[in-house]
């Protein structure tokens, strides 16, 4: 992979351009902290759902 480097400042102005600046970001070591899902269970009322849905609950 050919690795590109800029300064900062220039980083900062070709994104804010709105420039494509992918070619210089190591993807490979990208990561999206703090994204860690967790299951939970709601019960909601009846109503709720149809309104939501537009179909009664039992035709779900």
């Amino acid at each position: 992979m050919i690795m590109f480097y800029m300064k900062a400042k220039q980083f900062d102005a070709d994104f804010n351009g709105g420039k494509d600046i992918t070619a210089v970001l190591d993807l490979s070591q990208a990561r999206r902290p703090l994204q860690k899902q967790r299951r939970i269970n709601v019960d909601f009322p009846d109503w709720m759902i149809e309104s939501s849905i537009g179909k009664p609950v039992g035709s779900v």
